[in-house]
């Protein structure tokens, strides 16, 4: 009996669906999980049976016909008692039967070349590219370019991006319980004998070493992602993992961990590690166009696999070709279906983020006096400086102003460089301190962004677009250290597309003289120039090689690598990197013009052909005489009447040449000792150069850059002790790299994507103090070590240059203001989906609609109004949405102020509250077309159009004037408006313009 393979394709239709993890209760798998029925009935009674419609309809042969003809002919000769065989049409229909197609036979084929097909792209929720040319062949796609640079996720979205995705903490009780990563192990050059081998998750169990940890009454739980055989299930690893942690976990947590969660059907544990496991085991990748791509490859797969043209048999090839139908209008549909679904994540990760928290971390000496009372009045901060400053051990100038509970204003006086973070304040405060700041963006030193890297690099576009001039970066290195996460043997191009949409969307950003400067080392440094060369085909790389770890090194076998690489990428042909600096110094030049050009001769420049007077006997010039017309050949060539000597500007082949100086010039350089003459009668030029700087060495060997000195052991005094951060760069490594572009232009941006430790912020601010200037910091970091690391080593940098034990040495800071925003982040955009209360639209509706709408358009109409509503413009200040803190979902407050802010490219000079809170005013310049900008926000609920209509009399505002190239209002309005152009009123609708800004792509 033939093998079925209709179960076998229903099978990987219900797995590429997503339809097999209804234990997922996160994300994309949350809401699949609520349109699994629907999803199944669709594809199995209503799209699936077209196979054998499209079948019957294109075979050429009516079977069901035949048959039906021969059942009657069949009935007639049983009621003449004789035998229908004996019947020549009964002949001529059997004949024509055994000869037509079998449409079962021929619809199974088509499940299995269904199944074929999508088994062969689809891997644990991406699509990968593998065009199978043949057997163990494989083609890419190519038009014809010179170089074509190709890997396997070369059109996909790397998203997991960030530690957040490796190590995995909830809540248990009052509890925390993390699942941290550990002794993740690598491969080895993709090594071929690894084909049928993956990467599963597993508790970690080595001998000697813990399995479990409680640390500072918080329970760590080791794991490690590793190899294993293809055949090895996650699932089975998980039970074995729960089935060992019930018997060594201590009674207390047992209790805890053990018992049912909310759901009752699983306990804690179970829930949380089938999340984690799943949580970085699906979905690495989406695909920037799935829908194209699965179509190019269906109709590769057609015309290579299924329709050979020397196995056509006449007698049935309109079977053949009804089998081809078949395969390709299902298939494509089930694409249209998986691109639909792809998209729309797709538009999830590319939809701007919200900002869900704004702060400023100011040194006192900018906060108005009139709220020192408040400060004094705050234990919490007072508290945070104890931390932090150790003010607790200050004491006052003759006894007054020393360390007290609570702090006194003369205590705030005297320290003007304390760190005031606004978040230990109300909203009530942090208005009136920004509202004190006459420009807020030109005030603030620098940003720190708490975000997955491309979503900060996404929110930032409008706003610094051609605004950055130093790009510096220092990402993973893909190492056995410092791995990133990647599926089976997607090493190096997991890594790839995670540098090439970064390194694009920061291009972006770049100054037209800026540059990128990128640390890296030999695990990916050629990867990493491929990525380059395609994203900067028109500039120049330049490679310092950095010897960070002198005397000691890495590597346990042939080599012992005390360096690394950093890679600098500048528009072609400029000449912008610089070393040392040169202080102001003397040098000499010949003062006879070289080169082949005209004016280098006499002909060419005559009045710079003259004689220059020289006493013989001291060498010492005595002047010149006037140039002697260019038609004079017999000019004096001889000693002068009082015995000076004549020196004019002739070749050694006596060709007549020029000074580089014309005669009146040459007096006055006379004059000012600028000319001298050797011994053996040469002429040449002083010179008293100014300050400058030597080009940029490609060897940096210097102490100064080990990263254990001026890295690990620099962090450990700022903050009095180790561990808190692996690998961070040495300080002047950074300052080298950033300085090298920015030594002439103190006022520019330096921006860093992978902030880590936050280094970059650090050196820039060293280089504003030792070399003078204002440069400004952008930094990134998604780790949960943003706020314990990255932040708190800005704020210490800021009260203090040096550092001991985590105290500060001395106290002498900067005025200094830095701003942080945290950001919405795609699993959140994912997890704040709800789906519309279900509503049968299928009713009197024809199949063609049902069909359009489950393929098309569904996942978009069913989710509106969780990605954009307009209720929350009613009172935006009160709007929120949730986000993910130690894996639970908590309601959390979004900026809606910050985010339009960022959303338009505004550079903010005013922020004002105004009525009890209820209106804010904006006050700036947008980045890219430089309009005056007024956006007013306000609660409706509060403030109508006759009360916004008043305010607008009050503040003296007007539509109709120049004042403001354009105004931004939530809320429809009665204001007057006129029409500044073809397009665009100068009175637009907040709403209007967030929806068009925040899923508009570049």
């Amino acid at each position: 009996m033939a093998t079925s393979y209709y179960p076998s394709f229903i099978k990987k239709l219900e797995e590429i669906f997503m339809m097999d993890h209804a234990e997922l209760d996160f994300g994309i798998y949350r809401i699949m999980n609520q349109k699994r029925a629907e999803i199944k009935q669709f594809l199995e009674l209503d799209l699936l049976p077209q196979v054998k419609t499209i079948l019957s309809e294109n075979s050429g042969t009516d079977t069901a016909g035949i048959k039906a003809k021969m059942q009657e002919i069949e009935r007639q000769a049983a009621s003449f008692g004789t035998s229908a065989e004996n019947n020549p049409e009964y002949q001529q229909l059997k004949d024509k039967l055994q000869q037509s197609t079998d449409i079962s036979q021929l619809e199974n084929e088509v499940y299995n070349h269904l199944t074929t097909f999508f088994s062969r792209y689809y891997d644990e929720g991406d699509f990968i590219s593998k065009r199978r040319y043949k057997d163990n062949a494989y083609a890419i796609p190519y038009n014809g370019e010179e170089v074509k640079l190709h890997w396997a996720n070369a059109d996909q979205y790397y998203i997991k991006s960030s530690e957040y995705f490796q190590n995995y903490s909830f809540k248990c009780g009052d509890k925390l319980v993390h699942f941290v990563l550990k002794d993740a192990s690598t491969e080895m050059n993709n090594n071929k004998s690894q084909n049928n081998m993956e990467r599963r998750f597993a508790l970690y169990q080595e001998e000697g070493e813990p399995t479990i940890e409680e640390i500072n009454g918080e329970l760590n739980i080791y794991f490690t992602y590793q190899l294993m055989f293809k055949a090895t299930r996650q699932t089975d690893l998980c039970a074995n993992a729960i089935e060992i942690l019930s018997s060594i976990l201590p009674d207390n947590w047992k209790h805890l961990l053990m018992s049912n969660n909310s759901s009752g059907d699983r306990s804690l544990l179970e829930k949380h590690l089938s999340d984690y496991t799943a949580k970085n085991s699906f979905d690495y990748f989406i695909h920037k166009d799935l829908g194209g791509f699965l179509r190019r490859e269906l109709d590769f797969y057609i015309k290579n696999e299924v329709m050979h043209l020397d196995d056509l048999d006449g007698s049935h090839i309109q079977s053949q070709l009804a089998q081809v139908k078949a395969i390709r209008n299902v298939g494509d549909k089930i694409v249209t279906f998986l691109a639909s679904l792809e998209d729309f994540q797709k538009k999830l990760w590319l939809k701007k983020k919200f900002v869900v928290q704004t702060d400023y971390c100011i040194t006192i000496d900018r906060i108005p006096e009139k709220l020192y009372d408040e400060i004094c009045a705050n234990d919490a901060q007072r508290k945070e400086w104890v931390r932090l400053f150790a003010i607790d051990e200050l004491e006052g100038m003759m006894g007054i102003g020393g360390y007290s509970e609570p702090l006194t204003i003369d205590f705030l006086k005297q320290n003007p460089y304390l760190v005031l973070d606004t978040a230990f304040f109300s909203d009530a405060f942090k208005h009136k301190v920004i509202a004190s700041m006459e420009n807020i963006d030109e005030d603030c030193n620098g940003l720190l962004i708490n975000s997955d890297n491309y979503q900060a690099l996404q929110l930032l576009q409008n706003k610094y677009q051609q605004g950055v001039k130093c790009v510096y970066i220092d990402p993973p290195y893909n190492t056995d250290a410092t791995p990133i996460l990647y599926k089976n043997s997607y090493k190096d191009s997991s890594w790839m597309s995670l540098m090439q949409d970064r390194v694009s969307l920061s291009a972006k950003l770049s100054t037209n003289n800026g540059f990128h400067s990128v640390a890296i080392d030999d695990a990916e440094l050629h990867n990493l120039y491929k990525v380059l060369e395609q994203v900067f085909y028109n500039h120049d790389i330049f490679q310092c090689i950095v010897n960070h770890y002198p005397g000691s090194g890495t590597g346990r076998s042939n080599v012992s690598k005390t360096h690394e690489y950093n890679l600098f990428v500048l528009p072609k042909d400029l000449d912008l990197l610089r070393g040392s600096k040169i202080e102001e110094r003397e040098r000499t030049r010949g003062f006879c013009r070289s080169g082949t050009g005209d004016n280098n001769h006499r002909f060419g420049r005559p009045n710079s052909f003259y004689a220059v007077l020289v006493d013989e006997a001291t060498k010492k010039i005595i002047g010149v005489e006037p140039a002697p017309p260019l038609e004079e050949t017999n000019y004096p060539k001889g000693k002068t009447e009082e015995g000076y000597l004549r020196i004019y500007p002739l070749g050694a082949d006596g060709v007549e040449r020029c000074w580089s100086l014309g005669y009146e010039s040459a007096k006055i350089a006379i004059q000012n000792g600028m000319l001298q003459c050797s011994q053996n009668n040469t002429i040449q030029r002083l010179y008293f150069d100014e300050s400058d700087w030597e080009l940029l060495p490609s060897l940096w060997v210097d102490n100064k850059y080990s990263a254990v000195t001026n890295g690990t052991n620099l962090l450990t005094k700022i903050f009095g002790k180790s561990g808190l951060f692996s690998f961070p760069k040495s300080l002047y490594t950074v300052v080298t790299a950033v300085y090298a572009g920015t030594y002439n232009d103190e006022s520019c941006t330096v921006l860093d994507y992978f902030g880590g430790s936050g280094t970059t912020a650090h050196a820039v601010m060293h280089i504003n103090r030792t070399e003078g200037g204002n440069r400004k910091f952008i930094l990134c970091e998604m780790g949960e070590y943003f706020d314990k690391v990255t932040r708190t080593r800005v704020e210490k940098v800021m009260y203090s240059t040096d550092w001991d034990a985590g105290k500060p040495v001395s106290r002498n800071g900067d005025s200094q203001c830095v701003k942080y925003i945290r950001l919405e982040q795609y699993e959140d955009t994912l997890n704040n989906l709800a789906l519309n209360e279900h509503v049968d639209i299928f009713n009197n509706e024809s199949n063609s609609f049902k069909e359009s709408y489950m393929l098309g358009y569904m996942m978009d109409t069913e989710t509106k109004g969780s990605l954009f509503n307009l209720e929350w413009f009613v009172n935006p200040f009160a709007m929120t949405l949730k986000t993910t803190k130690d894996n639970e979902l908590v309601e959390t407050k979004v900026d809606m102020v910050e985010t339009f802010n960022f959303l338009i490219g505004l550079n903010v000079e005013t922020i004002h509250w105004h009525e009890d809170d209820n209106i804010c005013v904006v006050e700036g310049v947008t980045h890219k077309n430089e309009e005056k900008t007024l956006v007013i926000w306000r609660n409706c609920e509060k403030v109508d159009n006759d009360a916004l209509n008043r305010f607008f009399e009050k503040m003296d505002y007007s539509t109709l004037t120049h004042d403001f190239d354009v105004i931004y209002v939530n809320g429809d309005n009665t204001l007057p408006n006129l029409r500044r152009d073809d397009e665009r009123w100068k009175v637009v609708l907040i709403e209007q313009e967030f929806q068009k800004r925040m899923f508009e792509e570049e």
